[in-house]
């Protein structure tokens, strides 16, 4: 947290209210805070551009000012990392939502005691402090608790610049990209950067359920009882306001993407069940790793909508045009993964570098996450750096080595001797991985009477997903309750 360190803490008040600044100069002198006020909005816009920018700034908004909340939206690009916390009177706390979507971090409504404003700032300060341990490099801009934004490479600041430009014109948006690539994360960041952040931002993944679930997923659907009908919501309204997020639309049914289209050129969209027009607020964001040409050309994708897409389009470049940025992902997943996990993190050698710079990761930032987490639990040990690592399905038996550049492929006698040798480590971990993996699932069916699409929510992955992981571990309601008995039996010889 910043106040634990050597370094002042520096907090910038736009106010000239003595209800503001007196239980703001009242906290204790041990807090090392600096304190510095600004008369207005725009005098603290110049001192942020042109100075040594504050740990925190406190903007109070005058009665029926409203203009002053118009600047958040230029702090957020100047310096989106920095946490704003606006006071208000109570006649104008219905500004409290509009000033959530501008980039607030909190708003509190006068009068407030010292203690509770020494609270909100001293939570926000430990907040920042959080996610700046987070980042091992300037060039990474956190983006929500578990996503983070990379611009270490020109192609990568290129994309960060277009990202600010589409999220300031609010138009649909196709984000195009290999794989893993991080086609969500710039999705995000784009949210992040529009005057919609306040609101939801929600994912829908086109790929991971059939066409009757993705419609209602989409857009509801209102079913008949004795009771009149009754209507639920797709994710199209709980995004209202914000953001919806179609990952893989080459995927999505022919019939939804007409449905789709209404929706971008009408703003509405008919509710299955109803035929009701229902009106909707949402930017679009879609994305998809197929080829184009050949979504179109096999009729996958609909031209209309891709033309209506396609005006503004996003290349997510694949982790081998921006091996810049490798080092400083190692280093960031190590910390993140290790504070995850609850283990010390460990150093790259530069073998391993090496290594990992000239290794071309055909599933890009997904596949160096899975690199770095097994790396987390095995190291080095064994790891030889040729091809660089086979695939980082075979790190396990690879062999560190401290000369430059990568070692030659493994070969047929380290193949035989690698079939020779015990259970790898790798093995072993795959194997608890797999255990802990089929008993959360047992445990999940358990709770919710073998209702597998209320386990599949429970656990938060598709309905599809959790169908594939029953099948391939032979999973039944009978051997899922056996199962869990023994391990009951055996947690309880532990204690």
């Amino acid at each position: 947290m910043a106040e634990n360190t050597t370094e002042t803490v520096r907090l910038l008040v736009v106010s000239r209210e003595s209800a503001v600044l007196r239980p703001v100069y009242s906290i204790p002198e041990s807090s090392s805070w600096q304190i510095e006020t600004a008369a207005s909005a725009w005098d603290a816009t110049e001192r942020v551009q042109s100075g040594v920018t504050p740990h925190l700034l406190l903007l109070d908004l005058p009665l029926g000012d409203g203009d002053s909340l118009h600047i958040l939206r230029w702090l957020r690009r100047l310096r989106p990392d920095l946490p704003v916390i606006v006071t208000c009177c109570p006649e104008d706390a219905g500004k409290k939502k509009e000033a959530a979507r501008l980039g607030a971090r909190e708003v509190l409504i006068r009068p407030f005691d010292q203690a509770e404003l020494e609270s909100a700032i001293r939570r926000h300060l430990c907040l920042q402090g959080n996610e700046r341990s987070d980042v091992v490099s300037e060039d990474i801009e956190q983006i929500g608790p578990d996503t983070f934004f990379v611009s270490a490479s020109p192609v990568t600041q290129k994309l960060r610049a277009q990202a600010e430009l589409l999220a300031e014109a609010d138009v649909p948006v196709l984000i195009l990209g290999e794989s893993g690539s991080g086609k969500d994360t710039v999705a995000r960041l784009i949210h992040k950067l529009s005057v919609r952040s306040g609101f939801e931002f929600l994912k829908v993944n086109c790929a991971n359920m059939p066409g009757e679930l993705l419609e209602a997923e989409l857009f509801g659907n209102e079913r008949n009882s004795s009771a009149g009908s009754i209507p639920t919501q797709g994710k199209l309204e709980h995004a209202e306001k914000g953001a919806i997020f179609l990952d893989e639309i080459a995927e999505m049914p022919l019939g939804l993407q007409a449905k789709l289209m209404q929706v971008l050129q009408k703003g509405t969209f008919p509710r299955p069940g109803s035929g009701r027009a229902i009106p909707v607020d949402v930017h679009l964001l879609a994305a998809t790793g197929a080829n184009i040409d050949r979504a179109l050309a096999e009729k996958k994708l609909r031209e209309d909508l891709y033309y209506r897409l396609s005006a503004f389009t996003v290349h997510v470049p694949p982790l081998r045009r921006r091996k810049e940025e490798i080092a400083i992902l190692l280093q960031h997943l190590m910390h993140k993964l290790s504070r995850h996990y609850g283990l010390p993190p460990r150093e790259f050698s530069p073998a391993v570098l090496a290594a990992c710079r000239d290794y071309s990761w055909p599933d890009n930032v997904k596949e160096l996450e899975t690199f770095v987490k097994r790396y987390l639990l095995t190291g080095d040990k064994g790891l030889t750096l040729g091809a660089p690592f086979n695939g980082v399905d075979n790190i396990d038996r690879v062999e560190a080595s401290g000369s430059k550049g990568a070692t030659p492929p493994v070969g047929a006698h380290d193949a035989q001797e690698e079939q020779s040798r015990p259970k790898s480590l790798k093995s072993l971990i795959d194997s608890v991985r797999c255990e802990a993996e089929k008993s959360a699932i047992g445990t999940a069916l358990q709770k919710t009477g073998w209702n597998r699409k209320a386990a599949a929510r429970l656990l938060q992955v598709s309905y599809r997903t959790l169908l594939y992981k029953i099948d391939q571990y032979h999973m039944s309601a009978e051997t899922a309750l056996v199962g869990l008995g023994h391990e009951a039996k055996r947690n309880g010889q532990a204690r």
